[in-house]
This record gives structure tokens, C-alpha cells and sequence, in this order.
């Protein structure tokens, strides 16, 4: 077997397990719009100390998919993540006609994984503005890159409850007033839930979330919560590394910082 086919191997073997769902966490998100929720926006900022600052907001439920390409790299094996935000709320029929395999194929790409539909809990994503990002249409369905990853062992990177570092520089923002759902692992981290996941449970819905811990088998001394925030929630990683993991369902979590 050559080291490309061990590479090639190996990646199958995550996809099938859906691996690297794990990378959905670097990506900038997109925001669906309905009757109910208000448009999202964006908005730049610049400042004499630092990069310009791309804002997003009213994210807070809006529906977003990604396709994961993956390839070898000095690195190791490495990610370009497409995401549909802004330009659509990932249609159903368009997404479930995506064909990874011919995906992979006509990109040259080791393999292909789909990741969605998910929606965000966070009200609003800052993050530093890095200009013009490259576009790409998958079955008719057009996408932004938004991040490229080092993947790692993919396999031990979509393990449940297993901690990985993502290179982001964002900030993500929960409002004053809004219900958020927390992990606290067994020495007292606190990790908020940013998006929910209906790849392995169809039937999610933000309503299911307040209960949630009820389905999860969480390691041994961590716990799950909902709580009403009294001030807006801010998790940072503008200069220093998110820490994101998974539950079973493939509901995204970071580390809360301060």
C-alpha cells in the first residue's frame, strides 16, 4: 500500500464515521431567514491597532451547511471548509441531491464530507477580516471557504467529548436575555454550545435542547445545563485558540473564556 493510499484509507475510514464533523466549529457559519427571524447582518470596522473586524449578526437560529474538502498536505491531512452563509439557508432538496463522492471526484480531493444542516445559538460572530474568500457551487448550491484546517487523526478528532484546538480568531456573542446550554466537563470548564446538529437526529429542534443532557452519556463527573443569561456571554479566540468538542448528536461546543 502506498502512503497515499494509507492516507486515502484512513480518510474513508473517519468519513464513514463522519470524522471530521469536528472541522464544522472553524467555520464563520451561515444564517438562514424566515418570516420569524430577522435578516442577518454583516457589517466591517477598521482600527489604526489592529486588522479590520468583519460583524455578524442575527445569527441566532438560521440554518447552514458545509462541505469539507480533504486532501494531503505537509501538514497532514488538511480541510478546505465551504459554508453556505451568507448566500443561502442550504436548501433541502438541493443538499440531499450532493453527491460526495462525485464532489471529491470533480475537485481532485481525497474525499468529500457533507456537514448539515446545523443552526447557530450564537447572536452574533466578530472576526478578523481577512478580505475576499473563495467561492465554489456543489450541485448548484454556491458556498464561501471560510477556513482551511489541519485535520490531524481524524478519527480521534470526531470522538465525542474529545477537546480539539481550532484556529478561528473570532468572537462569538450570546445576548443578555438568551437561554444557553452548557457542558461542564469534570474539573469545572464550561463549554456553551454554538451550533445544533440534525445529522444523526433529524428531528432536533432548539425546543429539544433544554432536556438534552437526558440523551447525552456524558464522561464521568461532567454535566449538562440550560441556563438564562443575566449578561451577554463572549467567548474570545481573536488571539489564542478556540477549544471546541462534540456530543454523540454532533451538537459543537467551545470553551468558555473570560
Amino acid at each position: 500500500m502506498t502512503p497515499r493510499d494509507s492516507c486515502r484509507s484512513t480518510v474513508l475510514r473517519a468519513a464513514a464515521l463522519t470524522a471530521t464533523a469536528a472541522l464544522v466549529l472553524v467555520a464563520c457559519g451561515s444564517s438562514g431567514s424566515s418570516a420569524s427571524k430577522p435578516e442577518p447582518t454583516t457589517s466591517t470596522s477598521s482600527s489604526p491597532s489592529g486588522p479590520a473586524t468583519r460583524t455578524r449578526s442575527g445569527l441566532r437560529g438560521g440554518r447552514y451547511c458545509e462541505v469539507l474538502l480533504l486532501h494531503p498536505a505537509p501538514p497532514g491531512i488538511t480541510a478546505d471548509v465551504y459554508n453556505t452563509y451568507p448566500i443561502n439557508d442550504c436548501p433541502a432538496a438541493q443538499w440531499q441531491a450532493l453527491d460526495a463522492a462525485a464532489i471529491a471526484r470533480e475537485n481532485t480531493m481525497l474525499v468529500a464530507l457533507l456537514n448539515g444542516p446545523r443552526y447557530w445559538l450564537m447572536d452574533t460572530i466578530e472576526q478578523n477580516d481577512t478580505g475576499d474568500q473563495a467561492h465554489k457551487t456543489f450541485g448548484g448550491m454556491e458556498m464561501i471557504q471560510r477556513a482551511t484546517v489541519v485535520v490531524g487523526n481524524p478519527i480521534a478528532a470526531s470522538k465525542p467529548y474529545t477537546v480539539n484546538s481550532v484556529d478561528r480568531q473570532t468572537v462569538f456573542s450570546f445576548d443578555k436575555g438568551r437561554t444557553v446550554y452548557e457542558i461542564t466537563d469534570a474539573a469545572g470548564t464550561k463549554y456553551v454550545m454554538q451550533s445544533w446538529s440534525q445529522q444523526v437526529d433529524p428531528t432536533l429542534a432548539e425546543a429539544d435542547l433544554a432536556t438534552l443532557g437526558l440523551r447525552l452519556h456524558l464522561p464521568a463527573g461532567w454535566s449538562y445545563a440550560a441556563r438564562r443569561l443575566t449578561a451577554p456571554l463572549r467567548v474570545v479566540t481573536t488571539d489564542t485558540t478556540a477549544k471546541v468538542l462534540m456530543d454523540e448528536l454532533k451538537n459543537s461546543y467551545s470553551m468558555e473564556t473570560r
